[in-house]
């Protein structure tokens, strides 16, 4: 089968690769959607700390947002799984330690991450094999565009819902990229008035076609109380900023990293007596984030600008756009489509 692979730094192939076989306890889909974004971008240019501290090494495997249908199982595996629509969790714990059996494998020292760490192969081929345990099963009304965004939707989820906005609750939300305009959608569906920085100079056209009226730049962000702050941003001076202007007893939600260490005051933490939250991974959020899309409460569609083959997958990583594409900020890949 064909799958993408990294080789080094800026260095990639599509390359013919065995197909794989389900082993004991594991499940073997075929891909019909993946999901391009920041981690695969950092694998690209070598940035991503996981090459730095012995978790990842080339060659690499990217995709983690993915959405497919279960062709085989595995010794140990419910039959029943064959044929269903699926989407996968990308956090693979060991399942022995203390952290698995409280069940937060997400943040297993031990834990592979599809894609992403652990030798783990991704999902950028035309075939993937996962264990059946991080399976969830996609109902009729969530396709293959959806399935793949409920990875990314899971995290937004979760930072949406650390905010504990209430209906009319005003939050911020700093960076309107994937993470955080999914996060502004699952806000605004809980009915909070929802604003949004773009600290890029990008026009807020797209998110206002999105149907969010407050988006301003760091020049012009008024002087309003917010009952709390989504940092879903890449900049490092942008968590502390978040600090400044969170209302006291307000709650700090960080999703975003920064490729230099970002600081906040812990002072000014304790005097306005502010809460704040770290958000790793959408693994306790991916069935919520189905049942947001199947009912129509959230529709991240328009997110997606675009839908390309392997070939085309290394100028899109390179920060390429592919021609013709929308104006969401998400680039899909479809492994059985030949280039375009």
């Amino acid at each position: 089968m064909r799958a993408f692979v990294l080789t080094a730094p800026g260095a990639y192939e599509v390359r013919d690769v065995p197909v794989p076989v389900a082993v004991p306890g594991e499940a073997v889909v075929e891909v019909e959607r993946v999901g391009l974004c920041g981690t695969d971008v950092e694998f690209f240019t070598g940035a991503m700390a996981y090459l730095h501290q012995g978790h990842s090494a080339y060659p690499i495997r990217p995709g983690h947002e993915w959405a497919g249908r279960v062709v085989s199982v595995g010794e140990g595996v419910d039959p029943g799984w064959v044929g269903r629509r699926v989407m996968g969790d990308t956090m693979l714990g060991c399942g022995s330690c203390r952290r698995c059996l409280r069940g937060d494998m997400h943040v297993c020292d031990r834990r592979q991450e599809v894609g992403i760490r652990g030798a783990r192969d991704g999902a950028l081929a035309e075939r993937l094999a996962v264990p059946a345990s991080s399976l969830h099963a996609l109902p009729d009304a969530v396709d293959a565009v959806l399935g793949a965004l409920v990875e990314p939707g899971g995290n937004a989820l979760r930072a949406a819902r650390a905010t504990a906005a209430r209906d009319g609750d005003r939050v911020l939300v700093l960076g309107p990229g994937t993470i955080g305009l999914l996060a502004a959608m699952f806000l605004r569906a809980a009915g909070a008035e929802v604003h949004l920085l773009d600290r890029t100079g990008h026009s807020p056209a797209f998110a206002h076609a999105l149907g969010f009226a407050h988006v301003w730049d760091e020049g012009s962000l008024p002087d309003l109380p917010f009952d709390a702050v989504v940092d879903a941003s890449n900049a490092a001076h942008l968590p502390g900023r978040a600090l400044e202007l969170v209302e006291p007893g307000g709650r700090l939600v960080y999703i975003g990293l920064a490729s230099a260490p970002s600081r906040i005051d812990t002072r000014a933490l304790v005097l306005k007596d502010v809460t704040a939250v770290g958000v790793l991974s959408a693994s306790p959020g991916l069935d919520a984030t189905i049942g947001a899309y199947a009912s129509g409460a959230v529709d991240p569609r328009p997110l997606v600008a675009a839908t390309v083959s392997l070939a085309e997958v290394g100028p899109v990583l390179a920060g390429g756009r592919p021609q013709g594409a929308g104006s969401g900020p998400k680039i899909h890949v479809d492994p059985s489509t030949a280039a375009g």
